[in-house]
Parts: structure tokens; sequence; C-alpha cells
């Protein structure tokens, strides 16, 4: 069982995986909302429906507030109190969802009562992490953005943090007297994951994008990429591939699931970008409903990023953990306009290791910051060089296998 809460890019990873599992006989079963279910059932996987409308939330006051803010410390308050309401919708479906596994695979919008369920029901559990997820000395926690704050302050404020009471406490003890636990605050239970042996850690990224801490608990690792899986006899568009084919490799930009409802003024910025970086586009509406106008410029609505990225001259995205594995499985050069959580660490990473010109925050989205990197990105032949070399480390690497090996022992 596959437990999984949160927008596109929190479930579409984990079905290459549970396709691997499936193959290898294993029945398999993706707990997720049922915004999702069409997704899961078009790849021939079950679905257990989980509770809750991450678009309705993100699209809410409170969603809109914690986009405008931004990752980090201004964030905060806003970020609890969404996560309140996600965990809420998690604690009344989990327990159901879990019925009659034999082992909970945990995505982290489900970690802490999926954790708590396993406990409960005598069920192993495990976290099949997209950003790291255990605190360490070599950078801040990525879930904040992952300032480096230096190896002293990176490690212990983390671990300090877990000694504080949390305004989610209160929750999580009630969910733990419904499943007939001593009741836990949320960090309590945190503790006992990073020191549960039987509780192992799989991060579902490139050891080339971020090596594995040298300070990380054994059975904490880093194991590579989980891809999702195209729909079965997916075509690409005509107008899609006449569009590609009738110029220059275009330029790809959208944000996702970020920023719904600002749909408007995000339009009037990339049709700008794409005027002033003096390129050709495809723009994904994305949950914002985004468009963008021009002869050199091609709207669409969800297409396989496995297929479209390596076509693109570069990608303007918001930096979310899948749709930056895309990118770099791609080969392309990448423009960063993270908006909050984990994306500020990937795009802080991704300049880094020299596959991005820099990055513009959501917060500050404009075409005279963004243009520039555009053209950057594009015309700097090294951007696209150490994009290549990348991608061909990060294609030989197979974490679904790591996750079959990792089931087979539980």
């Amino acid at each position: 069982m596959i437990v999984t809460v949160g927008s596109r890019g929190d479930v579409a990873p984990y079905t290459g995986p549970a396709l691997r599992l499936r193959e290898a006989g294993h029945e398999v079963v993706i707990a997720a909302q049922s915004a999702f279910a069409d997704m899961i059932g078009e790849l021939g996987l079950d679905h257990r429906p989980m509770p809750g409308d991450t678009r309705a939330l993100l699209e809410s006051e409170q969603g809109r507030a914690w986009a405008s803010k931004g990752g980090g410390l201004r964030g905060v308050m806003t970020q609890v109190e969404i996560a309140k309401q996600l965990m809420d919708s998690v604690a009344e479906g989990v327990v159901a969802a879990a019925e009659g596994a034999d082992v909970l695979l945990l995505q982290r919008g489900a970690l802490l009562h999926g954790y708590l369920a396993g406990k409960a029901l005598g069920i192993p559990t495990a976290a099949l992490e997209l950003f790291p997820g255990v605190p360490t000395a070599e950078f801040g926690l990525a879930g904040m953005g992952g300032k480096d704050l230096g190896r002293v302050l990176n490690r212990w404020l983390p671990r300090l943090a877990l000694r504080m009471p949390s305004p989610l406490d209160a929750s999580v003890k009630e969910f733990c007297r419904r499943v007939g636990l001593p009741p836990m605050g949320g960090t309590r239970v945190r503790r006992m994951m990073l020191a549960d042996q039987d509780h192992p850690v799989l991060h579902g990224f490139s050891r080339h994008v971020v090596p594995r801490p040298a300070d990380w608990p054994r059975g904490t690792d880093v194991v590579g990429y989980w891809w999702p899986e195209r729909p079965p006899g997916w075509t690409a568009p005509a107008e899609l591939v006449d569009f590609i084919q009738a110029g220059p490799p275009p330029v790809f930009l959208g944000f996702g699931s970020m920023a719904p409802g600002e749909g408007a003024r995000l339009s009037e910025i990339v049709t700008e970008t794409v005027r002033r970086a003096k390129v050709r586009a495809v723009v994904q509406a994305g949950w914002s409903g985004l468009t963008a106008t021009g002869d050199d410029v091609l709207c669409v609505e969800s297409v396989p990023h496995d297929w479209l990225f390596p076509r693109m001259a570069a990608v303007v995205h918001h930096c979310g953990a899948g749709t930056t594995g895309a990118g770099v499985r791609a080969g392309v050069p990448v423009v960063p306009t993270p908006v909050l959580a984990d994306q500020p660490f990937w795009a802080s990473r991704l300049a880094k290791i020299g596959v991005s010109p820099g990055s513009v925050p959501f917060t500050k989205l404009c075409a005279g910051l963004l243009a520039p990197l555009v053209s950057q990105a594009v015309t700097d032949p090294g951007y696209r060089a150490r994009a290549r070399a990348l991608a061909e480390k990060v294609r030989a690497e197979d974490g679904s296998a790591a996750v079959l090996r990792l089931v087979a022992g539980m």
C-alpha cells in the first residue's frame, strides 16, 4: 500500500515504483485523494480514496497567503494552519486505507498518521521521501527551503524543534487515542520515526543532485528518482508536434499546481517574458489556468514531462521535486521560480550543480527578472552541456529497484 496526500507532484512519482512492484508479483494499491483516481486507474493500478482536496485548499485564502509569503520563516504560521487541515483529512482516511495491507509505503503528507496506523495495526512502514527529510549538518531542512545555517545549526535546530511543543500535537494525540496508542504529540512521533531502525527512509532523487549526507543514520538512503508512468497509449497532440518541429526548440513555462487563481497575472508575465527573451514557448496551464499569447507561443494542458522536456531549449517551472527530476532527466537547462516548501532548496541545488543560471522567487516574479535568465539558459552552451552530462548519470540509476528490494526485505 502506497499512501500519499497532496498535489499531482505528490502522487505521480509513485506510479513508477507501483508498477514495478506489480510486475514483480505484488498486489499494489495507491491511496490518494479522489482527484487522482483517474490518473491511477489509467495505469491499471488499484486506488483507495483519501479524504480532502489539495487543489481547493491551495485555492483558498490560506493557500494563496502561503504562496504569497513563500518558503522560510515568513510562511511558517500559514503553513502550520494548512498542515492542520491536511493532517485532519489524513487522519480521517489513513486507517481505512491501510486495512488489509502488508506494508505501508508513506509519502511525507501521510507520514505521521501512516506510521502510527502501522504501529496500531502491526503493519511494517517505510518512508518514501521526495526531498531530504532527515536532519543533517550538510544543509538546512529542505522543507523550509534548505537554507545553509552552518553545520552546527543545520543539524541541531531541527532536533531542537523536535523537542518543542507543536500546534499539531493535539490532533496527533487524538489520532493516537483513536487507534489505541498512548497519546503522543507530533514532534515526539517524529523523534520515534528518526530513531526507529525498523522504519527505513528512502529518498527518491539522485545522489548526483543531492549526495547522501554522511551523518544520516543507517536505513536512510538516496536511491535515485522515481519516474511517473505515462498513460497507456498516450500520443502527443499533433498541434504540439507540429509547433515543436516548426522552428528552434521552444522554452517550456509552467507552474504546475502552484498559484491557482493567479492565471491572469502570470499570463501577462509569461507573455512579456517570451517577448523579451525572444524565444518560442510551450506554456502549460496547470492549476493556475496559465495562458500566453503570441505567434511563437503554444498553450497546452497536461503533457508528460518525460516526452516534452527533452524537446525544449530550457524549462521554467516552480521546482517541485517531481518537476525538478523531470528537468534533470531531460538534460536541459532550468530556470526555477520557487514558491514554497522544498522548492527553494531544489532551485539553489540546480544552480550549485551548474544546470541553472539562477532563479526568481515566485513572490518577486516579473518579466524583467525572468527574461534575462531564460535568455542566458538558452544561449550559454555551458548550461546545456552540464545538464546533458548530469542526465546521463541520473538515467543510469534505478530508484524503483531500491523500493523493490525494500519491500522484499520487509
